[in-house]
């Protein structure tokens, strides 16, 4: 009898891990909301995107270098982005990877950029976010974003950066985008992009 009881319990409970909700990967979790915002493709000069691979073929160090995607315009709320990146080949400096624009404001409003030799950096400011963003290493990135708030950079899941946040219309970019002391060749791989909101 007991045996039975015993087998009973182990199936609900394998059951029960079965029908769970799949785990999701926020850095701040509670109350978010998966969804999947459209984007555009944007190559210009010496870039080209290929599905999640994003490279500047070229050394200039002027004119407008980028290979990204542009996703839909948000204007409330709070959006969370994730998504991980993996430099294949670099011999140029100073890249944009991710970004998010003021749209209605500022315009490129923060920008994480890597130099030759891993450093990420912020744009804005040039604090040092994480080293070790170097060639074949994979780095994991979210930025959250409270509208009116502040906006809060992670990387690897430790909160790195926080600046404030005026309102009105903000996208998130991401690829590979020459800064204005920056020049390629880089060539970056995105994986498991995701993004929430609330």
């Amino acid at each position: 009898m007991k045996r039975h009881l015993l087998a009973s319990i182990a199936a609900a409970a394998a059951l029960t891990l079965a029908s769970a909700p799949a785990a999701t990967a926020e850095v701040e979790p509670g109350g978010w909301s998966s969804y999947s915002p459209g984007f555009s493709v944007q190559e210009r000069g010496c870039g080209e995107v290929d599905n999640l691979t994003f490279t500047l073929t070229c050394s200039t160090a002027s004119g407008d270098q980028r290979a990204e995607r542009r996703y839909t315009t948000y204007t409330d709320g709070s959006r969370q982005f994730e998504g991980y990146f993996r430099i294949t080949s670099q011999t140029g400096t100073r890249i944009s990877l991710k970004q998010t624009f003021h749209e209605t404001g500022s315009g490129p409003y923060f920008m994480l950029a890597v130099e030759r030799g891993g450093r990420l950096y912020a744009v804005h400011g040039g604090t040092t976010l994480a080293t070790g963003a170097t060639v074949g290493t994979t780095v994991r990135v979210n930025t959250v974003h409270d509208l009116g708030g502040t906006h809060r950079t992670y990387i690897n899941g430790s909160l790195k950066h926080t600046v404030a946040s005026g309102t009105g219309g903000f996208y998130d970019k991401f690829g590979a985008y020459r800064t204005n002391s920056g020049a390629g060749p880089i060539s970056v791989v995105w994986s498991d992009i995701r993004f929430w909101r609330k």
